[in-house]
């Protein structure tokens, strides 16, 4: 894994060939200058870990919620603000094809403290919500 300081050293040009947008780029690069204090966030509770992540700009709840399931494996980091997480675990609990953040933390309230767990063993157990349109195309903003 290359340290920080290597991370700081990788060209734009590079971050462009990798198809990582400018927008992130720069989100990384303003995480890496603040290594020492997000470093620091790994002997922290994963509550505590969640507001220093949210402190960068850039990184916002889904972001800190996917670093803290892979970083600490948190067992309750929740991916609010995923692309269709919501329709996902809400098909799979109430049947209903559509559901909101707020209703997917609802659904999830039951299990505090284990909520990533359910939904990744939602996911094995077969969560998914219908289709209601065509795959996204996503946008290579190489091609520009």
């Amino acid at each position: 894994m290359p340290s920080a300081w290597q991370w700081a050293a990788v060209p734009s040009w590079e971050w462009h060939k990798a198809g990582v947008d400018a927008k992130s780029a720069a989100t990384i690069l303003r995480a890496v200058r603040l290594a020492p204090q997000l470093e620091a966030a790994s002997v922290m509770t994963s509550g505590q870990a969640f507001e220093r992540l949210m402190t960068v700009p850039g990184i916002g709840i889904w972001t800190a919620a996917e670093t803290l399931q892979r970083s600490d494996d948190d067992p309750d980091a929740v991916s609010v603000g995923g692309y269709h997480l919501a329709n996902h675990i809400g098909h799979f609990f109430t049947g209903r094809a559509h559901s909101s953040d707020e209703q997917l933390l609802e659904l999830l309230a039951p299990f505090e403290g284990q909520r990533h767990r359910v939904c990744k063993l939602a996911f094995l157990a077969g969560a998914r919500a219908p289709r209601a349109g065509p795959r996204l195309a996503p946008d290579d903003h190489r091609r520009r």
